[in-house]
Protein backbone atom coordinates (compact mmCIF):
# COMPACT_ATOMS: atom_id res chain seq x y z
CA UNK A 1 0.00 0.00 0.00
CA UNK A 2 1.34 3.01 -0.63
CA UNK A 3 1.93 6.06 1.76
CA UNK A 4 -0.42 8.64 0.60
CA UNK A 5 1.99 11.09 1.87
CA UNK A 6 0.41 14.73 0.69
CA UNK A 7 2.59 17.38 -0.30
CA UNK A 8 1.89 21.07 0.72
CA UNK A 9 3.14 24.19 -0.77
CA UNK A 10 4.97 26.35 1.33
CA UNK A 11 4.61 30.46 0.25
CA UNK A 12 8.47 31.68 1.24
CA UNK A 13 8.35 34.89 1.88
CA UNK A 14 11.32 37.53 0.52
CA UNK A 15 13.99 38.48 2.51
CA UNK A 16 12.56 42.50 1.92
CA UNK A 17 9.42 42.20 2.50
CA UNK A 18 10.59 40.36 5.78
CA UNK A 19 13.05 43.34 7.05
CA UNK A 20 10.98 46.27 5.74
CA UNK A 21 7.56 44.35 7.70
CA UNK A 22 9.57 43.67 10.96
CA UNK A 23 10.54 47.36 10.83
CA UNK A 24 7.27 49.12 10.27
CA UNK A 25 5.77 46.86 12.98
CA UNK A 26 8.53 47.74 15.08
CA UNK A 27 7.90 51.35 14.73
CA UNK A 28 4.00 51.40 14.69
CA UNK A 29 4.06 49.18 17.87
CA UNK A 30 6.80 51.63 19.57
CA UNK A 31 4.71 54.50 18.40
CA UNK A 32 1.63 53.85 19.44
CA UNK A 33 3.23 53.15 22.99
CA UNK A 34 4.52 56.74 22.99
CA UNK A 35 1.19 58.25 22.13
CA UNK A 36 -0.59 56.54 24.52
CA UNK A 37 1.84 58.11 27.72
CA UNK A 38 0.86 61.48 26.33
CA UNK A 39 -2.66 60.78 25.04
CA UNK A 40 -4.59 64.67 25.66
CA UNK A 41 -1.98 65.02 28.72
CA UNK A 42 -3.45 61.57 30.02
CA UNK A 43 -1.88 57.99 29.47
CA UNK A 44 -4.10 55.91 27.62
CA UNK A 45 -5.23 51.99 28.26
CA UNK A 46 -1.97 49.43 26.56
CA UNK A 47 -0.78 46.37 27.72
CA UNK A 48 0.52 42.98 26.24
CA UNK A 49 -2.53 42.23 24.39
CA UNK A 50 -2.69 45.49 22.37
CA UNK A 51 1.03 45.26 21.63
CA UNK A 52 0.22 41.47 20.05
CA UNK A 53 -2.73 43.04 18.15
CA UNK A 54 -0.41 45.30 16.84
CA UNK A 55 2.47 42.77 15.82
CA UNK A 56 -0.34 40.36 14.11
CA UNK A 57 -1.33 43.80 12.37
CA UNK A 58 1.71 43.46 10.69
CA UNK A 59 3.17 40.19 10.52
CA UNK A 60 1.05 40.03 6.76
CA UNK A 61 3.15 41.81 6.05
CA UNK A 62 5.63 39.69 5.53
CA UNK A 63 3.56 37.76 2.70
CA UNK A 64 2.61 40.42 0.78
CA UNK A 65 4.47 40.24 -2.66
CA UNK A 66 3.72 36.55 -2.38
CA UNK A 67 -0.16 36.40 -1.69
CA UNK A 68 -0.87 40.70 -1.79
CA UNK A 69 -4.61 40.59 -1.33
CA UNK A 70 -4.67 38.10 1.65
CA UNK A 71 -1.89 40.05 3.19
CA UNK A 72 -4.20 43.45 2.71
CA UNK A 73 -7.46 41.63 3.63
CA UNK A 74 -5.97 40.05 7.14
CA UNK A 75 -3.61 43.62 7.93
CA UNK A 76 -6.77 45.76 7.39
CA UNK A 77 -8.85 43.72 9.31
CA UNK A 78 -6.80 43.58 12.30
CA UNK A 79 -5.86 47.31 12.29
CA UNK A 80 -10.02 48.27 11.49
CA UNK A 81 -10.28 45.98 15.10
CA UNK A 82 -8.05 46.85 17.02
CA UNK A 83 -9.32 51.32 15.82
CA UNK A 84 -12.55 50.13 17.21
CA UNK A 85 -11.27 48.82 20.56
CA UNK A 86 -10.52 50.82 23.40
CA UNK A 87 -6.37 51.13 23.13
CA UNK A 88 -4.58 54.08 22.21
CA UNK A 89 -5.00 55.34 18.73
CA UNK A 90 -1.46 55.52 17.04
CA UNK A 91 -0.44 54.91 13.34
CA UNK A 92 -1.73 51.58 12.32
CA UNK A 93 -3.27 52.70 9.86
CA UNK A 94 0.22 52.74 8.12
CA UNK A 95 0.46 48.56 7.79
CA UNK A 96 -2.61 48.34 5.65
CA UNK A 97 -1.54 51.44 3.46
CA UNK A 98 1.83 49.60 2.65
CA UNK A 99 0.12 46.25 2.13
CA UNK A 100 -2.99 48.12 -0.19
CA UNK A 101 -0.16 49.70 -2.53
CA UNK A 102 1.63 46.46 -2.98
CA UNK A 103 -1.46 44.70 -3.41
CA UNK A 104 -1.89 47.56 -6.91
CA UNK A 105 1.02 47.27 -8.36
CA UNK A 106 1.27 43.25 -8.06
CA UNK A 107 -2.51 42.50 -9.08
CA UNK A 108 -3.56 45.67 -11.02
CA UNK A 109 -5.57 49.06 -10.24
CA UNK A 110 -8.88 46.91 -10.49
CA UNK A 111 -8.43 44.33 -7.95
CA UNK A 112 -6.54 47.06 -5.58
CA UNK A 113 -9.47 49.15 -6.16
CA UNK A 114 -12.65 46.49 -5.26
CA UNK A 115 -10.02 45.59 -2.16
CA UNK A 116 -9.95 49.58 -1.17
CA UNK A 117 -13.63 49.51 -2.12
CA UNK A 118 -14.79 47.29 0.09
CA UNK A 119 -12.79 49.04 3.03
CA UNK A 120 -14.05 52.18 2.34
CA UNK A 121 -17.80 50.73 2.63
CA UNK A 122 -16.94 49.06 6.10
CA UNK A 123 -15.22 51.83 7.32
CA UNK A 124 -17.77 55.28 6.09
CA UNK A 125 -20.72 52.21 7.64
CA UNK A 126 -18.73 52.64 11.01
CA UNK A 127 -18.30 56.18 10.65
CA UNK A 128 -21.94 56.36 10.10
CA UNK A 129 -23.19 54.32 12.92
CA UNK A 130 -21.15 56.02 15.55
CA UNK A 131 -21.24 59.36 14.17
CA UNK A 132 -23.32 62.89 14.68
CA UNK A 133 -27.12 61.75 14.96
CA UNK A 134 -27.91 64.92 12.97
CA UNK A 135 -26.23 63.76 10.07
CA UNK A 136 -23.17 66.40 9.78
CA UNK A 137 -19.94 65.62 7.45
CA UNK A 138 -17.67 63.68 9.36
CA UNK A 139 -13.66 64.17 7.94
CA UNK A 140 -12.96 60.65 8.37
CA UNK A 141 -15.17 59.83 5.33
CA UNK A 142 -13.30 62.36 3.03
CA UNK A 143 -10.13 60.98 4.49
CA UNK A 144 -11.03 57.33 3.67
CA UNK A 145 -11.70 57.59 0.70
CA UNK A 146 -8.60 60.16 -0.43
CA UNK A 147 -6.50 57.09 1.20
CA UNK A 148 -7.56 54.82 -0.78
CA UNK A 149 -7.47 56.87 -4.19
CA UNK A 150 -3.79 57.44 -3.14
CA UNK A 151 -3.03 53.96 -2.37
CA UNK A 152 -4.41 52.78 -5.37
CA UNK A 153 -2.69 55.40 -7.37
CA UNK A 154 0.83 55.14 -5.76
CA UNK A 155 1.05 51.43 -5.96
CA UNK A 156 -0.39 51.28 -9.86
CA UNK A 157 2.44 54.18 -10.83
CA UNK A 158 5.25 51.62 -9.05
CA UNK A 159 3.23 48.99 -11.14
CA UNK A 160 3.56 50.57 -14.30
CA UNK A 161 7.40 51.83 -13.84
CA UNK A 162 8.76 48.31 -13.40
CA UNK A 163 7.03 47.27 -16.44
CA UNK A 164 8.39 49.76 -18.14
CA UNK A 165 11.54 49.05 -16.61
CA UNK A 166 11.38 44.77 -17.68
CA UNK A 167 9.97 46.03 -21.25
CA UNK A 168 13.28 48.06 -21.31
CA UNK A 169 15.46 45.16 -19.74
CA UNK A 170 13.65 42.70 -22.57
CA UNK A 171 14.32 44.63 -25.59
CA UNK A 172 17.74 44.80 -24.34
CA UNK A 173 18.46 41.29 -24.03
CA UNK A 174 16.64 40.50 -27.02
CA UNK A 175 18.94 42.70 -28.83
CA UNK A 176 21.63 40.78 -27.64
CA UNK A 177 20.41 37.78 -28.58
CA UNK A 178 19.98 39.34 -32.23
CA UNK A 179 23.02 40.41 -32.63
CA UNK A 180 24.69 37.20 -31.31
CA UNK A 181 22.62 35.25 -33.92
CA UNK A 182 23.54 37.50 -36.53
CA UNK A 183 27.61 37.08 -36.04
CA UNK A 184 26.91 33.59 -35.70
CA UNK A 185 25.67 33.66 -38.97
CA UNK A 186 28.22 36.16 -40.29
CA UNK A 187 30.70 34.03 -38.58
CA UNK A 188 29.60 30.82 -40.59
CA UNK A 189 29.08 32.16 -43.59
CA UNK A 190 32.86 33.40 -43.67
CA UNK A 191 34.40 30.06 -42.78
CA UNK A 192 32.21 28.03 -45.52
CA UNK A 193 33.31 30.27 -47.98
CA UNK A 194 36.62 29.87 -47.54
CA UNK A 195 36.56 26.41 -46.15
CA UNK A 196 34.04 25.40 -49.17
CA UNK A 197 36.17 27.32 -52.11
CA UNK A 198 39.46 26.83 -51.18
CA UNK A 199 39.20 22.63 -50.28
CA UNK A 200 37.53 22.82 -54.00
CA UNK A 201 40.03 24.35 -55.58
CA UNK A 202 42.47 22.25 -53.50
CA UNK A 203 40.56 19.00 -54.41
CA UNK A 204 40.76 19.99 -57.93
CA UNK A 205 44.52 20.41 -58.44
CA UNK A 206 45.42 17.23 -56.68
CA UNK A 207 43.59 15.33 -58.78
CA UNK A 208 45.42 17.14 -61.68
CA UNK A 209 48.80 16.75 -59.77
CA UNK A 210 48.21 13.19 -59.03
CA UNK A 211 47.20 12.36 -62.61
CA UNK A 212 50.14 14.07 -64.25
CA UNK A 213 52.34 13.33 -61.66
CA UNK A 214 54.69 10.44 -63.27
CA UNK A 215 53.91 11.59 -67.46
CA UNK A 216 53.83 15.51 -67.01
CA UNK A 217 55.96 16.54 -63.68
CA UNK A 218 56.13 20.68 -64.43
CA UNK A 219 52.15 20.26 -64.70
CA UNK A 220 52.22 18.54 -61.05
CA UNK A 221 54.24 21.23 -59.83
CA UNK A 222 52.19 24.14 -61.02
CA UNK A 223 48.90 21.86 -59.76
CA UNK A 224 51.34 21.81 -56.08
CA UNK A 225 51.54 25.50 -56.59
CA UNK A 226 48.15 26.04 -57.18
CA UNK A 227 47.19 24.28 -54.08
CA UNK A 228 49.87 25.94 -51.98
CA UNK A 229 47.99 29.21 -53.10
CA UNK A 230 44.88 28.43 -52.31
CA UNK A 231 45.89 26.90 -49.07
CA UNK A 232 47.58 30.40 -47.89
CA UNK A 233 44.46 32.49 -49.19
CA UNK A 234 42.26 30.20 -47.02
CA UNK A 235 44.46 30.86 -44.05
CA UNK A 236 44.77 34.71 -44.50
CA UNK A 237 40.76 34.97 -44.67
CA UNK A 238 40.16 32.10 -41.82
CA UNK A 239 43.21 34.09 -39.19
CA UNK A 240 40.67 36.96 -40.03
CA UNK A 241 37.17 35.11 -39.38
CA UNK A 242 38.75 33.96 -36.20
CA UNK A 243 40.30 37.00 -35.22
CA UNK A 244 36.09 38.51 -34.81
CA UNK A 245 35.82 35.31 -32.11
CA UNK A 246 39.01 35.90 -30.30
CA UNK A 247 38.72 39.58 -29.52
CA UNK A 248 35.08 39.50 -29.62
CA UNK A 249 34.60 42.20 -31.83
CA UNK A 250 35.80 43.78 -35.38
CA UNK A 251 38.36 46.44 -34.07
CA UNK A 252 41.20 43.87 -34.42
CA UNK A 253 40.33 41.58 -37.25
CA UNK A 254 42.56 41.22 -40.29
CA UNK A 255 41.56 43.00 -43.57
CA UNK A 256 38.44 41.82 -45.24
CA UNK A 257 38.54 40.56 -48.66
CA UNK A 258 37.19 42.57 -51.30
CA UNK A 259 36.81 42.97 -55.64
CA UNK A 260 40.67 44.06 -55.69
CA UNK A 261 41.53 40.54 -54.65
CA UNK A 262 38.98 39.03 -58.13
CA UNK A 263 42.72 38.93 -60.19
CA UNK A 264 42.78 35.77 -57.85
CA UNK A 265 39.72 34.69 -57.64
CA UNK A 266 40.21 34.08 -61.62
CA UNK A 267 43.82 32.66 -61.50
CA UNK A 268 42.52 29.80 -59.26
CA UNK A 269 39.40 29.20 -61.41
CA UNK A 270 42.06 28.80 -64.16
CA UNK A 271 44.08 26.68 -62.37
CA UNK A 272 41.18 24.52 -62.41
CA UNK A 273 40.90 24.59 -65.77
CA UNK A 274 37.75 27.30 -65.92
CA UNK A 275 38.54 30.25 -68.17
CA UNK A 276 37.09 33.61 -66.44
CA UNK A 277 36.18 36.55 -68.25
CA UNK A 278 35.08 40.10 -66.27
CA UNK A 279 33.32 42.17 -68.08
CA UNK A 280 32.67 45.70 -66.50
CA UNK A 281 33.43 48.01 -63.33
CA UNK A 282 32.66 47.83 -59.69
CA UNK A 283 34.11 51.06 -59.10
CA UNK A 284 34.48 52.40 -55.28
CA UNK A 285 32.15 50.23 -52.90
CA UNK A 286 31.42 50.63 -48.75
CA UNK A 287 33.14 48.01 -47.31
CA UNK A 288 30.37 45.92 -46.38
CA UNK A 289 29.23 45.83 -50.16
CA UNK A 290 32.82 45.04 -51.17
CA UNK A 291 32.83 42.07 -49.30
CA UNK A 292 29.47 40.70 -49.88
CA UNK A 293 30.23 41.01 -53.51
CA UNK A 294 33.71 38.81 -53.46
CA UNK A 295 31.92 36.86 -51.73
CA UNK A 296 29.13 36.11 -53.73
CA UNK A 297 31.74 36.00 -56.78
CA UNK A 298 33.81 33.47 -54.55
CA UNK A 299 30.71 30.94 -53.96
CA UNK A 300 29.49 30.98 -57.75
CA UNK A 301 33.19 29.89 -59.09
CA UNK A 302 32.98 27.42 -56.44
CA UNK A 303 29.73 25.95 -57.52
CA UNK A 304 31.17 25.89 -60.98
CA UNK A 305 34.37 24.44 -60.20
CA UNK A 306 32.05 21.71 -57.97
CA UNK A 307 29.15 21.77 -59.94
CA UNK A 308 29.27 22.95 -63.15
CA UNK A 309 29.00 19.62 -65.43
CA UNK A 310 31.09 20.34 -68.73
CA UNK A 311 31.70 24.51 -67.64
CA UNK A 312 34.61 25.46 -68.95
CA UNK A 313 33.93 29.02 -69.48
CA UNK A 314 32.56 31.84 -66.75
CA UNK A 315 31.44 35.32 -67.86
CA UNK A 316 31.07 37.55 -64.93
CA UNK A 317 29.43 41.45 -65.55
CA UNK A 318 29.67 44.39 -62.95
CA UNK A 319 27.50 46.24 -63.77
CA UNK A 320 27.38 49.45 -61.38
CA UNK A 321 24.23 51.81 -61.20
CA UNK A 322 24.30 54.91 -59.04
CA UNK A 323 22.76 53.31 -56.48
CA UNK A 324 23.59 49.88 -56.58
CA UNK A 325 25.87 47.09 -58.07
CA UNK A 326 24.26 44.46 -60.16
CA UNK A 327 26.66 41.32 -60.24
CA UNK A 328 25.96 38.41 -63.09
CA UNK A 329 27.35 35.12 -63.20
CA UNK A 330 27.17 32.17 -66.40
CA UNK A 331 28.69 29.30 -67.11
CA UNK A 332 28.71 27.52 -70.27
CA UNK A 333 28.13 24.16 -68.67
CA UNK A 334 25.03 21.30 -68.42
CA UNK A 335 23.66 22.36 -64.69
CA UNK A 336 20.03 21.51 -64.51
CA UNK A 337 19.47 21.88 -61.02
CA UNK A 338 21.00 24.04 -57.89
CA UNK A 339 23.77 22.54 -56.49
CA UNK A 340 23.38 20.99 -53.41
CA UNK A 341 20.72 20.00 -51.28
CA UNK A 342 17.66 22.45 -51.16
CA UNK A 343 20.14 25.12 -53.04
CA UNK A 344 23.45 24.39 -50.59
CA UNK A 345 24.91 26.28 -47.78
CA UNK A 346 26.65 28.64 -50.09
CA UNK A 347 23.50 29.79 -52.24
CA UNK A 348 21.26 30.38 -49.25
CA UNK A 349 24.32 32.41 -47.64
CA UNK A 350 24.83 34.52 -50.99
CA UNK A 351 20.94 35.26 -50.24
CA UNK A 352 21.47 36.24 -47.20
CA UNK A 353 24.60 38.28 -47.82
CA UNK A 354 22.68 40.22 -50.39
CA UNK A 355 19.19 40.80 -47.81
CA UNK A 356 21.32 41.79 -45.31
CA UNK A 357 22.26 44.78 -47.02
CA UNK A 358 18.91 45.21 -48.51
CA UNK A 359 19.67 43.80 -52.07
CA UNK A 360 18.77 40.59 -53.80
CA UNK A 361 20.36 37.20 -55.01
CA UNK A 362 18.96 34.44 -57.14
CA UNK A 363 20.55 31.76 -58.45
CA UNK A 364 19.49 28.80 -61.09
CA UNK A 365 19.64 26.87 -64.16
CA UNK A 366 19.72 29.08 -67.44
CA UNK A 367 17.39 28.38 -70.46
CA UNK A 368 20.03 27.88 -72.93
CA UNK A 369 22.44 25.92 -70.49
CA UNK A 370 24.73 26.52 -67.63
CA UNK A 371 24.15 27.84 -64.13
CA UNK A 372 23.34 31.49 -63.48
CA UNK A 373 23.74 33.46 -60.66
CA UNK A 374 22.32 37.55 -60.17
CA UNK A 375 22.58 39.45 -57.29
CA UNK A 376 21.67 42.68 -56.63
CA UNK A 377 23.25 44.86 -54.23
CA UNK A 378 22.62 48.48 -53.16
CA UNK A 379 25.75 50.96 -52.79
CA UNK A 380 23.44 52.93 -49.88
CA UNK A 381 21.00 51.95 -47.50
CA UNK A 382 20.84 49.69 -44.41
CA UNK A 383 23.91 47.80 -43.27
CA UNK A 384 26.43 50.13 -44.69
CA UNK A 385 29.49 51.74 -43.09
CA UNK A 386 32.28 53.74 -44.82
CA UNK A 387 34.28 54.24 -42.10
Amino acid sequence: MGSGRQTTRTIRPTVPDLVSAAILTLFVTGSTFGVAQHWHGQPHRMDALAALWLIATGVPLVWRSRVPLTAFAVSAALAFGYYLSSYSPGPGAILPTLALVTLSYKRGPMIAAVAAGVTVVVVIAEVQLSGDPNGALDPRQLGILLWAAVCVAIGTAIGLRRAAYRSAAERAADADRRRAEEQRLSIAREVHDVVAHSLAMINVQAGVAAHVADRRPEEAKAALLAIKEASRAALVDLRATLGVLRSGSDTDRAPTPGLGRLPDLINMAAAAGVTVRAEGDAGDLPAPVDVAAYRILQESLTNVVRHGTGADTVVITLDRAPRELRITVHDNGRATAKPGANGGNGLRGMAERAHALGGIATAGPLPDGGFGVSATLPVTGRGHDDG
